[in-house]
């Protein structure tokens, strides 16, 4: 699998370890996220500094010493933001002092998503309801004890019940699971 990228004059393509080796520095994931949390399409380059010193010394920004915030600048200036950049899943202006992220980012976010080990597939849970909905449907078919005197109708409102709070539960927890809405250890 790659990503696709319009950089240029054509189309090029992002391999998959390419993306993994991106994004296996903490560092660089953080960048994704601060920009992801930004109301404006491009950041400020000092704004992406003092989030990612953040993160990486566990304080508010308003509490980084110039040294943290300094070894932090040099490591994006020089490294980070533009191997991000060369990929194409950012657009660094180093000039200007501006990053944003591109809509190839968008293709990113799937890699970023945190799945505890423990969790049950999502795909179980809908694979559940559909052969509950079966199960009941042969049993109203067959009029077998309480199914009997039910309405197809019936039947539909139960099953789009039961996938309407499913999808809102599973959407709420993919949400929580994103990079920079929890803080799993």
């Amino acid at each position: 699998m790659s990503l696709r990228t319009s950089g240029g004059a054509g189309s090029e393509t992002i391999p998959r370890d390419q993306v993994f080796s991106m994004l296996s520095n903490r560092r660089r994931r953080w960048v994704l996220d601060a920009l992801t949390q930004q109301d404006s399409d491009a950041a400020d380059f000092r704004t992406v500094v003092d989030a990612v010193s953040a993160r990486e010394y566990d304080v508010d920004p308003a509490e980084l010493s110039w040294k943290q915030r300094k070894r932090i600048y040099t490591a994006l200036r020089q490294s980070h933001l533009p191997k991000l950049d060369d990929t194409g899943i950012i657009d660094y202006d180093r000039d200007r002092g501006t990053v944003e992220l591109t809509e190839e980012a968008k293709e990113v976010q799937l890699y970023l998503e945190y799945v505890p080990s423990h969790d049950i597939p999502w795909s179980y849970c809908y694979f559940a309801f559909a052969a509950l909905g079966f199960v009941m449907s042969l049993l109203m078919w067959a009029s077998i004890g309480p199914f009997g005197g039910l309405s197809g109708i019936f039947l539909v409102w139960i099953l789009v019940g039961l996938f309407g709070v499913t999808a809102v539960v599973h959407t709420y927890h993919t949400r929580q699971n994103r990079l920079g809405t929890t803080t799993p250890r």
